[in-house]
């Protein structure tokens, strides 16, 4: 069998591309996490398949679904989990979202990490509940977690932790000692996680993704896993995705409190789910290893030509988290590259008030995308100098 062509360049302007339509034909764009790679052949052909079927009435779930779900997490995560555990959605957003409207109240409300990726920002505000942020320390080695400051400001008030893992911006795929000592914490003041894992499958070596779930029975019962096929095989526009809780009476409540508001994903989105998982392997074999040489090559180039940006490569995601505090621009580095290098990146200031000199940058394109973008951002600090 051949291998997958990552370097291929597709054109994708003009087809409603957020990615690709926001900005102008002057700027690349390496922000949003979309990945520039096309899906693989199987999932065209099972979506081509089912279009070629003129009728898109009401379908009922196929029970196959199900099972390619589990199997891929038995085969993927070590993780084995029963049919009835598995809850689909149209998405981890709604998803964390539906879980916090469920089980938190005005008096009891949310806490999650920062920096992290927006949304988490919006839950409070979205349901008129609290919510506290637990700052991550920054180090020389990366992000770490301060589990005094955690205890500290979950032990009151606070009914669910919004886990995200592996971590975006920051790309930590948190070791099993930590999600341990998350879990001892939680379970200590009685509340419930809610765990962002939909970029549990990009995870390089030396790192090993570890549902927190899975853990143990204890924890298991007082956790809800938010998973997708979205970031892994570069369908978020399809919208599937699915929650794991393995406590019946949890399950019930949740159930409850989605009637009439959180639909069931689409018949397409389930078509190109069901063969994702079956004949993904291979190809999420093959991309994780370019991701990981695309990396490396941003580590390399950074370290080389542009030393005052600082950043750790990510131990899972495609997404690196920069700090740019040190190139002492007068004006936002997002705007600064967006404006004179031609590069969108997403702004800092967005994932906390504590990042406003961080970008993020989606390193999921080609390569030669990746060295052009790279490039351009070189030549405007040159200019700029």
């Amino acid at each position: 069998m051949k291998p997958y062509d990552f370097d291929q360049v597709i054109n994708r302007r003009g087809f409603g591309s957020v990615k690709w339509d926001l900005y102008g034909s002057d700027v690349l764009p390496l922000w949003v996490a979309d990945m520039d790679f096309p899906v693989f052949d199987e999932i065209q052909r099972a979506l081509q398949e089912r279009i070629s079927h003129p009728f898109f009435g009401y379908h009922k779930t196929d029970p196959d679904i199900y099972d390619v779900i589990r199997d891929w997490l038995q085969q993927h995560h070590d993780w084995k989990v029963n049919q009835e555990d598995i809850l689909l959605l149209p998405g981890v957003v709604s998803g964390f979202n539906w879980v916090a409207s469920a089980l938190c109240t005005a008096n009891s409300g949310i806490a999650f990490h920062t920096p992290v990726y927006f949304p988490f920002y919006d839950v409070g505000k979205n349901h008129n509940i609290p919510q506290k942020e637990i700052p991550l320390i920054y180090t020389r080695n990366g992000y770490e977690i301060d589990f005094d400051l955690f205890e500290e400001k979950i032990r009151d008030g606070i009914s669910v932790f919004l886990l995200c893992n592996p971590h975006n911006p920051v790309g930590r795929v948190f070791r099993k000692e930590e999600l341990e000592r998350i879990g001892e914490i939680c379970l200590k003041h009685h509340v419930r996680i809610c765990s962002d894992e939909i970029h549990s499958d990009i995870v390089f070596s030396g790192s090993k993704h570890i549902p927190i779930a899975s853990l143990s029975p204890e924890l298991a019962k007082s956790v809800v896993t938010l998973m997708a096929p979205s970031k892994t095989f570069n369908i978020p526009g399809l919208q599937f995705s699915f929650a794991i809780c393995e406590n019946k009476e949890l399950r019930q409540e949740l159930e409850s409190a989605r009637k009439g508001l959180l639909e069931h994903p689409t018949v397409l989105a389930e078509v190109a789910t069901k063969a994702a998982y079956q004949y993904g392997g291979r190809w999420l074999t093959e991309l994780l290893r370019y991701l990981e040489g695309n990396r490396d090559f941003l580590s390399d180039f950074l370290s080389k030509n542009i030393p005052e940006i600082k950043t750790n490569k990510p131990e899972g995601t495609y997404l690196a988290w920069l700090d740019c505090e040190s190139l002492e621009l007068q004006q936002s580095s997002y705007t600064f590259f967006l404006e004179k290098a031609g590069v969108a990146l997403n702004d800092g200031k967005r994932f906390g008030n504590m990042a406003p000199q961080f970008v993020r940058l989606n390193f999921a394109c080609p390569y030669s995308m990746l060295s052009e973008a790279l490039e351009k951002m070189v030549d405007a600090l040159n200019k700029h100098r």
